[in-house]
């Protein structure tokens, strides 16, 4: 019985997931065009700010859309960064305790994650389709200051980036966040399928997003300085 419930948290969400998106990026791909720019910012507007990338924002495609789910979720950063991480801290000290120490532990920790993980990014990239937001996290042009960086890194955790090339407050993302740690309730042990349960991983949620925009930011100039050396 133990093993049933374990294949249909890995298969079920994780199925969901693909189809759904799927679906959303072919709908998403006859909105914008690639390589279309943006039309100029509004001007005056109190709860917008004009992005200062480098090159003139493209607003993302469906095709990019479904690109951006897949990487989220499957993507090396995932598989291999913080997928482990999450399992190997929770196995270390067996919580929750239903999954028990050892590979097992970690193996079923682990796929506990990808299911909400999926869930999660599904959510958010259909709910950003249908609310015209872009899922990516857009860096800061070259020489920007580094406290203006961080800046980037934490308000794009709350903001994304719309057709006109505005950075406004992201529906989608709370959608995503909010979304999959309480519909994972449903598939979870009862030790972790509470309320507060959910409530804790949705501020976890949070982090975690900022240390992904944090990784996309700043990695890339540090992978430069180590190729100098």
């Amino acid at each position: 019985m133990k093993l049933r419930l374990l294949t249909f948290s890995l298969n079920g969400p994780l199925a969901l997931a693909l189809s759904v998106v799927a679906v959303g990026g072919c709908a998403q791909a006859e909105q914008q065009q690639p390589g279309q720019p943006a039309p100029p910012a509004s001007q005056g507007s109190p709860k917008s700010v004009t992005a200062p990338t480098a090159k003139p924002y493209t607003y993302i495609t469906g095709s990019e859309r479904f690109k951006w789910f897949v990487m989220s979720t499957v993507g090396p950063t995932s598989l291999l960064g913080a997928g482990p991480l999450s399992a190997g801290w929770g196995t270390l000290f067996n919580s929750p305790e239903e999954y028990g120490p050892g590979w097992e532990g970690f193996g079923k920790r682990y796929g506990m994650r990808l299911t909400g993980v999926s869930t999660g990014n599904a959510i958010e990239a259909l709910t950003g389709a249908a609310f015209h937001e872009d899922p990516r996290y857009i860096p800061a042009p070259p020489g920007t200051p580094f406290g203006k960086r961080v800046g980037r890194i934490i308000g794009q955790t709350f903001l994304s980036y719309r057709p006109d090339g505005t950075a406004r407050f992201s529906y989608s993302r709370v959608a995503g966040n909010v979304g999959n740690n309480f519909l994972s309730n449903l598939w979870r042990v009862e030790s972790e399928n509470s309320a507060g349960d959910a409530a804790l991983r949705c501020v976890w949620g949070i982090t975690g997003r900022m240390g992904g925009n944090a990784f996309a930011e700043l990695w890339p100039s540090v992978a430069k300085k180590l190729k100098r050396k």
